[in-house]
């Protein structure tokens, strides 16, 4: 069972590293193209990863928006079965048009076995830190 906890956590953290990293290809094969997202800065849920993209890319285009680093802290994965939750604090540091900014957030991302070792985000929900 620890092989499968171990290859889910690091599957987690290869998504976060490509986050941090803006390895936005990486970033984004990481997840399931069915993979479900609901983000506290967007007004609805985005029902698959090239949905999300899409927006990343207007982001990006818009308001020259870019990671420069993401910092993950207090963190726990649930293994069950094929399936895996993991979740942390997370404290991102972006850069926009309007400049730089710290986010504080919480974020749970769902992952799921395929095959054999190979884990994929399902499902990513990200919220405001409460102070």
């Amino acid at each position: 069972m620890s092989n499968d906890h171990d290859t889910a956590l690091a599957a987690a953290d290869a998504l976060i590293s490509a986050f941090a990293e803006g390895r936005t290809d990486d970033y984004f094969a990481a997840f399931a193209p069915d993979a479900t997202f609901v983000f506290h800065t967007t007004g609805r849920r985005l029902d698959s990863t090239e949905e999300y993209r899409a927006l990343w890319r207007k982001w990006s285009e818009e308001d020259a928006f870019r990671v420069l680093s993401c910092d993950s802290a207090d963190r726990r994965l649930q293994l069950l079965g094929d399936t895996a939750v993991f979740t942390h604090s997370v404290t991102t540091r972006v850069s926009t048009t309007a400049g730089e900014e710290v986010l504080h957030e919480r974020e749970t991302i769902v992952l799921h076995r395929t095959t054999g070792d190979d884990w994929r985000a399902v499902h990513e929900h990200l919220s405001a830190a409460t102070e």
